[in-house]
């Protein structure tokens, strides 16, 4: 590992103070660590944010809107009873990624800023437009089977990793972040950014800012009693996602009043459609509605490699998880979260 300035601020303006290029923010450390032992990530600075104070507490505001500070680990997230009860899709979300002890450290800034799981961004002798860019792209030529189906381009075909973002993006998270120049939000739909020709630039976050919170809208709760979030992996335990979707429904008198339904492992940000959730409000839900749904999500898809199964991977998991959601929100976690083998409700609680 490349030797590094570690710095460990006491409030956020100090912490603001001391970005600089070349350094990287650390908070639970379990993605940045391992990228900088591997050599694809070399910072000049570390910023230990963790003693920062103010981002650790989930509330909920005058409005309704729930708050979650940008240090709260997944697994205070997951294990907040009143949390898990009004947005269960992502405490499934969540509960369904890494380790126990993973998530116990990961927090949920970290999780927004993940980086691809795309074995020649982590590989330092390999080309990767988005780890050095214009250097190109070997993904394209090489193994690429579990890479991006919507999205992508030709110099970057990387996918997000990550399962709690999906489940935001379903449900207009808001992230909320400061700079020197001050305090702004970005809608989650824009934070990530898709490759186009600068792959390089993975967020729309700009150089020294840092997220400080997530802010959920007080409607996301109206969908508390039809919400799953289901991830197709390669095993059920410590895998990322070959395909994963949340799904979220309000329900009047049998018929689809509302829904939201974002895709993951897909692309380079959380997929969502709004063609495909106008096409589900209004009808009696049913197979052929969801897959309808299903093909609406996914209109465009394309193979960037030897993926094309994928896309019907893609939307199988849609139609399932629109089925699951119609069934209603288990009383109880399922015991293997978000797992497409669990049952519909598990003995064993996450909390």
């Amino acid at each position: 590992m490349k030797s590094f300035d570690l710095i460990q601020p006491a409030t956020i303006d100090e912490a603001l103070a001391a970005w600089q290029p070349g350094a990287s923010w650390l908070g639970g450390g379990t993605n940045l660590v391992d990228l900088m032992k591997a050599g694809a990530l070399q910072p000049d600075t570390v910023i230990d944010v963790n003693r920062l104070p103010g981002l650790r507490e989930i509330e909920t505001l005058s409005d309704g809107a729930t708050r979650i500070g940008a240090l709260v680990s997944n697994a205070e997230l997951a294990s907040d009873m009143e949390f898990a009860r009004s947005f269960p899709a992502i405490a499934e979300a969540v509960l369904s990624g890494a380790s126990g002890q993973l998530r116990n450290a990961a927090t949920v800034a970290g999780n927004l800023m993940q980086r691809t799981r795309c074995a020649y961004f982590q590989d330092p002798n390999a080309a990767c437009n988005r780890r050095e860019p214009g250097s190109g792209c070997d993904a394209r030529a090489g193994e690429n089977a579990n890479l991006a189906v919507l999205g992508w381009s030709d110099a970057c075909i990387a996918t997000s990793p990550s399962d709690l973002c999906v489940s935001l993006a379903a449900l207009d998270a808001v992230v909320e972040i400061r700079g020197r120049e001050g305090q702004r939000e970005i809608a989650i739909a824009d934070f990530h950014l898709l490759p186009g020709d600068t792959p390089e630039r993975e967020t729309a976050l700009q150089p020294g800012e840092l997220i400080v919170a997530v802010r959920l809208p007080a409607e996301a709760r109206q969908f508390a009693a039809n919400a799953r979030y289901l991830k197709v992996r390669e095993r059920t335990s410590f895998a990322f996602a070959v395909a994963s979707c949340a799904a979220a429904l309000q329900m009047e008198g049998g018929r689809i009043s509302k829904a939201r339904l974002a895709l993951g492992a897909v692309a380079a940000r959380p997929w969502r459609v709004a063609e495909a959730e106008t096409l589900l409000a209004g009808h009696l839900p049913d197979t052929d509605l969801f897959a309808r749904a299903a093909d609406a999500a996914l209109a465009g898809a394309s193979p960037s490699g030897a993926n094309a199964w994928k896309i019907e991977l893609a939307r199988r998991t849609v139609i399932r998880a629109l089925t699951l959601a119609a069934a209603g929100t288990p009383a109880r976690m399922p015991a293997l979260p978000a797992s497409p083998f669990g049952e519909l409700a598990g003995e064993l609680a996450h909390v």
